[in-house]
């Protein structure tokens, strides 16, 4: 059942008596806080069980609040956000003092996008202050793109969950760093790099940090289900998975002959949008057969694609 406007003015309520909300954006469901209390903040990490050196986007409804938050915004970065905010687009930028630590992971930027999702602006306006919110998930896991993944997540661990039905896009936010001489991608999400560098240039590429990331999402093994996944097989290694619980995960058709326990198509049309937003329901409900492994399809690395690839290499990461 959607949120109504009696259970934002709670949600807001709730945010600034330090309490924790999950909240619907149009890339994933967020698990906000107010951003200048840093105890609530410091709730934010305790309920995800997320390593502090992981910093938090900072989500804001107006304008006008980025000059409470940032030093200066370079030109480049106004251009983007006068095209492309709200919507799923963040921007690390210079932090003014007045940020909390806890919040950049003592890093001297910060990171801030405004969302475009009704009851998320209206949430963070109602509570007066901009939003810590990182995805309403355990860290690491699979992100929630429906209020049901973060109860089945999360539980009562959170305050309130505002339900906005599922996510449009359900990839989290592109964020670039205007941080250094040029505009820098540390990860793709729901705004395709092809949109980007029209408006602003040339934007390099830096992707995976093994240690102290410079923003979220940056570790190698991120947003992995229980099951492993496998993303560099071929055809001609299906024998090793015969004997195997085996579920796939297919672009837009199944074309190998291994008997799989599921498959989940992300687009039959073939529709990069699509797949993006199909991605992570699909992999949680092959998360929720207790399968040997899941294999992944790869997708087309162009558009939303680079960001779904991105997604996938980090669920296939294991460690040692």
């Amino acid at each position: 059942m959607i949120s109504d406007d009696q259970e934002i003015r709670r949600a807001a309520a709730i945010l600034r008596g330090g309490g924790i909300v999950a909240f619907p954006t149009e890339t994933v469901y967020g698990l906000g806080a107010d951003a200048f209390n840093p105890l609530a903040v410091a709730r934010i990490f305790e309920i995800k069980n997320r390593p502090f050196f992981d910093p938090l986007i900072l989500h804001i409804a107006d304008f006008n609040d980025l000059s409470k938050l940032v030093m200066d915004i370079p030109i480049h970065a106004e251009r983007l956000i006068h095209r492309f905010w709200p919507g799923p687009l963040t921007l690390v930028l210079s932090k003014k003092d007045e940020v909390p630590d806890i919040v950049t992971a003592g890093l001297p930027t910060v990171a801030v996008r405004m969302p475009q999702h009704p009851i998320a602006l209206d949430l963070i306006q109602k509570a007066g202050c901009p939003i810590a919110g990182p995805s309403a998930n355990p860290f690491g896991y699979v992100s929630p793109t429906t209020a049901g993944h973060v109860r089945e997540q999360l539980g009562d661990q959170v305050d309130l969950i505002l339900d906005g039905g599922p996510c449009e896009v359900g990839l989290e936010s592109t964020i670039i760093s205007f941080i250094g001489e040029k505009p820098r991608l540390l990860r793709p999400g729901g705004l395709p790099l092809e949109e980007v560098e029209p408006i602003i240039g040339k934007v390099e590429m830096n992707l995976i940090e093994e240690s102290g990331p410079s923003s979220p999402g940056r570790l190698p093994k991120h947003y992995a289900p229980q099951t492993p996944v496998v993303v560099d097989w071929r055809e001609k290694d299906l024998d090793n998975y015969r004997n195997k619980k085996v579920g796939l995960l297919a672009f837009r058709e199944v074309n190998v002959s291994l008997p799989f326990q599921q498959v989940e198509l992300l687009s039959p049309k073939g529709d990069l949008r699509e797949a993006a937003a199909n991605l992570f329901a699909a992999i949680r409900r092959l998360d929720a057969l207790t399968l040997d492994f899941i294999l992944a399809e790869p997708v087309p690395e162009v558009g939303l694609g680079r960001a779904i690839m991105d997604r996938l290499r980090r669920a296939s990461h294991r460690e040692g």
